[in-house]
């Protein structure tokens, strides 16, 4: 089987998408399944990876409101001698995925249907949904309710019927699909596809020889901390998504109950970073410092093996890769107890709690009050990391592209289940 995927969530050195998919091709060069993936760049060149693996790296604008990613808008595959055209033709893949909301569903669309120009077969088409759409527009364009609305009127007219199928990364994002998947022609299946955590390498960083505490001093330091400090860390992109304004309130509030010297880390980079270090400053002066961005994996599992926790603001996360690899690096984690999250974080594994200032603080300090829990939760931490290791979801991954093709082929197979199949009557 050859499966061709297609995303515009690509960035040159980070992100959960670039993440998963190169795990993904790591897992498809391990089972013989072709795999190629067209993804945005500053440059076209083509990128082998291992025997079964390739990537297509298209030359592509800035995205408008996300400068740090590109974009493929619909030009790049609509023509024939347009580079995804020539792509598509030359590989004729058995499946195609794309992980796109805006300019690339289309081309899903045309292919089911026959009139993309010059292509004459017909691959099985996927959607990947690694966000919610209502979610980016209130971030980025518009407001919240009116942000519900439209999303509702572009998934159920535009973006849900133009796959065979549909894939969701956690519960929270297929509630969006399922609301809008009934009363079309077509009945769509909606399975889940988690994403995953690189256990080995998160949960093997830490250590207790002369360098690794040098490498804590040098955090304490670095947050003008002393010895007793307990570490906090957030790692992840400074987007308005994020809602990284409750780690600043965090921060003022505990800072005032003033029990305990907290000092946070932040690793990560973004168009917020400036603002952010600004608010830091005025609420929580001194107490936070401003890593920027961490290339290197095993860097980043580093820091979390040196910090005493880690903190996860957002409410909305669609999944939230972060939390699990700080839970297989075995620090607690306190995180929302809304968004995909919920898909492997509870009060057993996680220190879940309202995603308000007030109610962070006090989850923080139950971190630090009870030893017993603490080692408890981290415990099943480290079980839950184990268990979603990027060789599982990877390989579920697979098995699901095998199930959809058979049956969008008419064939029974068996593997993974859909999570739910929408019916054509209205409701």
């Amino acid at each position: 089987m050859k499966s061709l995927h297609l995303t515009n969530a690509w960035h040159p050195k980070s992100g959960g998408v670039r993440t998963f998919y190169l795990a993904l091709m790591e897992a498809a060069n391990q089972h013989g399944h072709r795999m190629r993936l067209v993804v945005p760049s500053d440059a076209t060149r083509v990128e082998n990876v291992g025997a079964h693996g390739k990537i297509y790296h298209v030359q592509a604008p800035r995205a408008p409101f996300s400068p740090s990613y590109r974009v493929l808008y619909p030009h790049r595959y609509l023509f024939p001698g347009s580079m995804v055209h020539r792509i598509l033709k030359e590989e004729e893949p058995d499946l195609i995925e794309i992980c796109d909301k805006f300019t690339l569903p289309y081309l899903g669309g045309l292919l089911r249907v026959g009139l993309l120009a010059g292509v004459r077969f017909r691959p099985t088409v996927v959607n990947l949904s690694c966000e919610r759409v209502d979610d980016a527009l209130a971030a980025y364009a518009m407001p919240e309710r009116l942000a519900r609305a439209f999303s509702r009127l572009f998934l159920r007219w535009l973006y849900f019927p133009l796959a065979d199928h549909h894939i969701a990364v956690s519960d929270y994002v297929a509630t969006e699909l399922k609301a809008v998947s009934n009363g079309h022609k077509v009945d769509r299946g909606v399975w889940l596809g988690p994403m995953g955590v690189d256990y080995e390498l998160f949960s093997s960083a830490g250590g207790t020889n002369a360098c690794q505490e040098w490498y804590r001093w040098e955090l304490e330091e670095r947050v003008q901390g002393r010895r007793s400090s307990r570490l906090l860390v957030y790692a992840g992109r400074l987007a308005p998504e994020k809602n990284l304004s409750l780690l600043v309130r965090l921060m003022g509030v505990l800072a005032n109950k003033g029990e305990q010297d907290y000092r946070l880390v932040v690793a990560g980079d973004g168009p917020l970073r400036g603002e952010l270090e600004a608010d830091c400053e005025c609420v929580a002066p001194g107490r936070v410092h401003f890593l920027g961005h961490i290339a290197s994996r095993s860097e980043l599992a580093r820091l979390f093996a040196h910090c005493d926790l880690f903190i996860h603001p957002n409410p909305r996360e669609p999944f939230g890769i972060g939390p699990l690899e700080a839970m297989a690096a075995a620090l607690p984690v306190v995180l929302p107890n809304t968004g995909g999250v919920t898909m492997y974080a509870n009060q057993q594994n996680s220190y879940c709690a309202d995603p308000t200032p007030e109610a962070f603080a006090e989850a923080v300090e139950q971190v630090f009050k009870d030893r017993a829990r603490r080692d408890q939760v981290v415990q099943a931490a480290l079980a839950t990391a184990s268990e979603n290791s990027w060789a599982h979801a990877a390989r579920h991954f697979l098995e699901t592209y095998r199930v959809i093709h058979a049956q969008v082929q008419g064939r029974q197979c068996s593997g993974p289940q859909p999570l739910f199949i929408s019916t054509r009557e209205y409701f």
